[in-house]
């Protein structure tokens, strides 16, 4: 049996289309996904994100434990409430998941992926050992993400208590007020407020972001916003055996303090050498944009001529473009030009840089 949300009900209501997600039962769409995908790049959509994994790290060694943990540096993280996103990696320097952590009042709060859970937590509890932490699953909070340019001046409208709160904080910052906690975070290239609520209030308060003109989008626009906001979907563009520098993640490595001896750090710094000393062999992320008719999808060969050959690792059609779109694994020789191997055929295609969207408008 698939686990639903506390807004399964609500996800019904509005005519959803269900889906199996990492094990929960999801929409996908409430009828128009290009639709959805638009309201959040001209007004405001709200996502049922509550079947991602929260988890709250206490204790004197926390800051120590997730040094050690995190291929990104927790110590950099000034104000409360400030967010980092990073890589928590095997010691093979792959990807077990990606996640955001946000620092509390001496203690941290990080969520992560609801389709890697299980091996997350496990993984995050044996490197737990000698160290003086402990970790709390908070599966009483349900999470909502509302989306796009209008999404914080709606949700202000409907929660007016926490409006000179939402108004303080700053980008990729949370706040907590009461037992609700707001942050300043997204996955679609928009502004907008991903707020964690108790379960028991959740489906009011959807109910007042419905009334007052936010748009439910469900997976698939969340899936077309992200890939043209340029950023990666666990599982499709990174992974255990995918390197951060391989999927584009290089700037969520702090190499610094040298000392800091991160879980990975090792392979990766050999990773680094190597890919220095033989750079026609090493891989890096680059987006993709088909110059023609047709749609890009995932595990399609790309062929860069006189240099190589890589693969697209997320491929869709970009409504806000008008075009296909993907993110690709290709030699670190490749310039503005590739081969992207489609039904037989091989068609041609620009690379950009990433990302190809953000706050509504092309990048590249």
């Amino acid at each position: 049996m698939a686990k639903q949300t506390a807004l399964y009900a609500k996800h019904l209501e509005a005519n959803g289309k269900i889906v199996d997600f990492g094990g929960w039962d999801m929409p996908i769409h409430y009828g128009s996904q290009i639709q959805e995908h638009k309201a959040v790049r001209e007004q405001a959509g709200m996502f049922d994100v509550s079947h991602m994994t929260i988890v709250d790290v206490r204790g004197p060694d926390a800051t120590a434990y997730l040094q050690k943990l995190l291929a990104n540096d927790v110590a950099k993280l000034k104000e409360s409430g400030k967010a980092l996103y990073s890589g928590m990696l095997n010691n093979e320097g792959g990807v077990i998941d990606d996640l955001i952590v946000y620092k509390m009042d001496g203690w941290y709060r990080t969520v992560v992926n609801c389709s890697t859970r299980e091996k997350d937590l496990e993984w995050m509890s044996r490197q737990s050992k000698g160290f003086e932490v402990s970790l709390t699953e908070r599966p009483e909070l349900a999470m909502v993400a509302i989306q796009g340019p209008k999404a914080i001046e709606l949700v202000k409208q409907v929660k007016p208590e926490a409006a000179e709160l939402i108004d303080s904080l700053m980008i990729f910052q949370g706040k907590g007020k009461g037992e609700w906690f707001y942050a300043r975070t997204g996955y679609t290239g928009e502004d907008g407020l991903e707020i964690m609520v108790p379960e028991a209030e959740v489906a009011a308060f959807w109910q007042q972001l419905l009334d007052a003109g936010v748009a439910p989008a469900g997976l698939g626009a969340r899936d077309t916003l992200r890939l043209e906001a340029g950023m990666n979907l666990y599982g499709n563009d990174m992974d255990e055996s995918i390197s951060p520098l391989q999927a584009g993640m290089g700037w969520t490595i702090a190499w610094e303090p040298a000392e800091r001896d991160f879980i990975g750090r090792a392979a990766l710094e050999a990773e680094k050498a190597e890919r220095a000393a033989n750079p026609q062999q090493a891989l890096k992320q680059v987006g993709l944009v088909l110059e023609e008719r047709g749609v890009m999808r995932s595990h399609q060969k790309v062929v860069v001529e006189g240099v190589g050959e890589g693969e697209i690792t997320s491929g869709t059609f970009s409504p806000s473009l008008e075009y296909s779109i993907a993110m690709a694994r290709v030699p670190v020789g490749t310039a503005d030009k590739c081969l992207v191997e489609m039904r037989g055929k091989l068609v041609p295609a620009r690379v950009v840089k990433l990302p190809f969207v953000r706050n509504g408008k092309q990048q590249f």
